[in-house]
């Protein structure tokens, strides 16, 4: 079993990445990440940062006992950013496959951004 994935049920270092993209899913993903970072779940993570190749972001990714990725759709930018400097996350959460529809008003539905909360303490195995 890949080590990031064998306790999933404590915070530990956990990082939390959105997508926070310019539609609807991205900033519900966002708000979802800002919300489990309130309750503790894990540490919201910058995601431009990673982008930007800062070392020691990557270095703490790197590092982190787990990495949530919150992905709005199915570019899945969140994830293939991580990916691209070289961090799996164990959790990928895609807002449009929990049935929310992507548009570019980036009103952030309070009761999709639960659906999502829901879907990663039940992927921690919190639920």
């Amino acid at each position: 079993m890949d080590e990031k994935k064998k306790c999933l049920c404590s915070s530990g270092d956990t990082k939390i990445v959105a997508c926070s993209g310019a539609s609807n899913v991205g900033q519900m993903a966002n708000q979802a990440a800002i919300d489990l970072a309130k309750e503790k779940v894990g540490d919201f993570f910058c995601l431009a940062g990673v982008g930007a190749h800062i070392k020691g972001m990557i270095k703490s990714g790197k590092e982190a006992d787990l990495v949530i990725a919150l992905d709005g759709c199915a570019v899945q930018c969140a994830t293939k950013t991580l990916q691209h400097a070289g961090i799996e996350p164990a959790i990928q959460v895609i807002v449009t496959e929990l049935g929310v529809e992507k548009s570019h008003d980036i009103a952030v539905d309070q009761e999709a951004s639960s659906k999502i909360i829901r879907k990663v303490k039940e992927e921690m195995g919190h639920a």
